[in-house]
């Protein structure tokens, strides 16, 4: 049977026990015998004779099974929620050594055992009985979420099995670090799963084209690390970075194919990430008004505001509205990012005064005493029924949501909260009190800007790791623990401001270890267990 994603296997044989049980000794400081007994050698029978008439030997006793210490917890990153320890030699990956699924699981769990038989260099076997030295995958019943995953090695084998594919797949990353390099899975039981549900990375390929194959070799680094999310914002002033059929006028030259997009989706998708696309708007348009200078945002005095369309235009609304169904189909996945930070009518003093067309506009559709923020959160609101349709969860930043106005922002919209820097900045009890979901961007710790513009600094994993929580939403101080439930997740982000700072490859080093640091953080909430010395010698030898 195929799964709905095939890989291909690395051909092998099967391993005997006693070859099994040697490889779990050998392993470097993973299992260590106190008492090494193994049946002897040698041959007995007839034809066996002495030289002299002394009687024959008694035959050898067996020896008894070997003794073994009580295993030590796994070290994986992020590390695994609760590990029972046990006696026993481990698993590590033999010659012979299959990943075994069952028929029942293979629509589902094919690809997951393809993937792991290859990286461990196994064979993968489906509909088979898994015996010693193998690696079975299986699906189960239970009120455990579909990504958390119960790992057991014992009896010479490895069970990981879950709710879901998601919990499976993890599992076998759990694994995977286990057994990097000469590495051993210890005996025992490992239960895992993650304290958040969205655990993301942002790529900011709108002001710095990356390289489709970049960008994959990203997404395979952060599947390791258990990571869910990617977020591509790929329009801004400097440059739109999708082909686009609809409005080929506005495509940057430099640019990701509608071929590669869906390379990487698929790839993102095989590895149970979900890609989020970001057309911001009303601001951040400066590609799309370079196309269509009409629709640009003046002041009374004819200023033209940077990258922010006229939303009085109904021209303006109609071109963002036909990017983003076209783009729609292009990403399949669950979420769609709405934008709507950083609109430079709102970033002025007296909104009303300085753009007196916009106020005229609020009026008409929402009463006298409406105001430009007004006429804002009905455009954020108006993207949000374009997209609605589709199905998918809605998100935007923190500084697109505005207090007191005559129109409220829809209760859908997930508050994606990155800063309290903007005028009127809100903070995010604000959101968590009036019962929205909030997801941490915190640019206190998770913004890396190239150049460091602006007073950034580039975030170090030390930092992220010693210092921030899914709760740390705004500077350096937590929220309540009661709002802890309403935090879905957290993203790392990789902003391009001043795009000739960094090469791809400066910027795959640079983040490297924040990343690493951050998926602990996300994925258990709890003090590490480790000092950082300890984690980042522990990332250099599993990285």
């Amino acid at each position: 049977m195929t799964g709905r994603r095939g890989r291909g296997p690395a051909p092998r044989g099967r391993a005997t026990n006693a070859a099994l049980a040697a490889g779990g000794v050998a392993a470097a400081g993973a299992v260590v015998l106190t008492v090494v007994l193994w049946p002897g050698g040698g041959s007995g029978g007839e034809g066996t004779g002495r030289a002299d008439n002394s009687p024959p030997a008694a035959p050898a006793e067996p020896s008894p099974s070997p003794t073994y210490p009580v295993s030590k917890a796994p070290q994986t990153i992020p590390a695994v929620s609760e590990h029972k320890a046990a006696r026993g030699p481990g698993w590590r990956p033999g010659p012979d050594g299959r990943v075994v699924v069952s028929a029942d699981d293979a629509d589902d769990l094919a690809d997951e055992g393809r993937l792991l038989a290859g990286e461990l260099q196994l064979t993968y076997a489906e509909g088979k009985k898994a015996g010693p030295g193998d690696v079975e995958l299986a699906l189960g019943s239970g009120e455990a979420g579909a990504e958390s995953y119960t790992l057991d090695v014992s009896d010479e084998r490895v069970r990981i099995s879950a709710t879901g594919d998601a919990g499976v797949f993890y599992g076998t990353r759990t694994l995977k670090q286990l057994t990097s390099g000469d590495g051993t899975a210890p005996e025992g039981v490992v239960r895992d799963g993650p304290a958040k549900p969205q655990r993301g990375f942002m790529l900011d390929i709108a002001r710095k084209h990356f390289s489709a194959e970049w960008i994959e070799e990203r997404v395979r680094e952060l599947a390791d690390l258990k990571y869910n999310q990617l977020g591509l914002h790929f329009s801004d002033d400097q440059a739109f970075r999708i082909e686009s059929d609809e409005h080929p006028e506005v495509v940057s030259q430099d640019h990701l194919t509608k071929a590669e997009v869906r390379r990487i989706v698929k790839l993102a998708s095989d590895l149970h990430i979900t890609v989020i696309p970001e057309i911001d708007s009303p601001g951040h348009l400066g590609a799309v008004i370079a196309a269509h200078p009409d629709l640009q945002l003046r002041d009374v005095s004819g200023v033209p505001a940077r990258g922010a369309v006229d939303i009085s235009k109904p021209a303006a609304a109609k071109i963002v509205d036909e990017l983003l169904e076209e783009y729609a189909e292009l990403f399949p996945g669950a979420y769609w990012h709405l934008g709507a930070d950083e609109y430079r009518a709102l970033t002025v003093s007296n909104p009303e005064a300085s753009y007196p067309q916009l106020v005229q506009a609020a009026q008409r559709k929402y009463g006298g005493a409406a105001k430009v923020q007004d006429l804002a959160t009905g455009w954020l609101n108006d993207r949000a029924d374009t997209v609605r349709p589709t199905g998918k969860k809605l998100k935007a930043w923190n500084d697109g949501f505005f207090r007191g106005g005559t129109v409220e922002a829809a209760d859908d919209i997930e508050v994606e909260y990155w800063t309290g820097k903007e005028i009127g900045a809100r903070e995010p009890v604000e959101y968590l009190s009036a019962g929205r979901k909030v997801a941490n961007l915190n640019d206190e710790y998770l913004y890396y800007v190239l150049g460091e513009p602006n007073t950034f600094v580039y975030p170090t994993g030390k930092r992220i790791y010693e210092q921030w929580t899914p709760l740390v939403l705004r500077g350096t101080t937590p929220v309540a623990e009661k709002y802890n439930k309403q935090i879905v997740g957290a993203t790392f982000a990789v902003w391009c401001d001043l795009s000739q700072s960094q090469t791809q490859e400066q910027v795959a080093n640079g983040i490297r270890m924040p990343l690493w640091a951050f998926s602990q953080k996300v994925w258990d909430e709890r003090k590490p267990t480790l000092s950082w010395g300890e984690f980042e010698q522990l990332a250099r030898k599993l990285g």
